[in-house]
């Protein structure tokens, strides 16, 4: 039950813009799944959730997974230290870096986990980036602004 909870958590978050617990346990009650508030409050601990600022000045839930303490906050340095500029070419991001930081900022960027990127190959200071779809390569260019501009 807590793996199927959870998982529909994640899938939620990526869905919707959930400002706060209350507003997720009403999304999980709409999902057939009967919370608490100190319920989706220990699954959001346990998900390793954090918020980010969203255009219209509110906060939304996302995930940032982590393989130990901190790096999740150094992959984001080193994402916002190397990045420069993003383009689309259907389902493949084109990322441009500072010279000599394409390997890093890849790097960082498979280690974040983000929802829609399949894979990275980075040169000097071009990365190309497979995102799983043409659909969702608009969704993974917003989810790295949100991580560069506010993170």
């Amino acid at each position: 039950m807590k793996f199927n909870r959870q998982n529909k958590i994640l899938e939620l978050i990526d869905k919707y813009d959930i400002e706060t617990q209350e507003e997720l346990a009403d999304w999980l009650m709409k999902e057939g799944f009967n919370v608490t508030q100190a319920t989706v409050s220990r699954d959001i601990r346990e998900l390793k959730l954090t918020k980010i600022a969203t255009d219209g000045g509110r906060q939304k839930y996302i995930t940032m997974k982590k393989t130990e303490p901190g790096l999740g906050e150094k992959y984001t340095r080193v994402l916002k230290d190397g990045f420069i500029s993003m383009d689309m070419a259907q389902n493949i991001l084109v990322i441009k870096t500072v010279p000599g930081m394409a390997m890093a900022v890849a790097a960082a960027l498979d280690a974040l986990h983000i929802n829609g990127i399949v894979g990275c190959i980075a040169g000097d200071d071009t990365i190309m980036c497979a995102i799983r779809s043409t659909q969702d390569t608009p969704a993974v260019m917003q989810r790295l602004s949100k991580i560069i501009n506010y993170a």
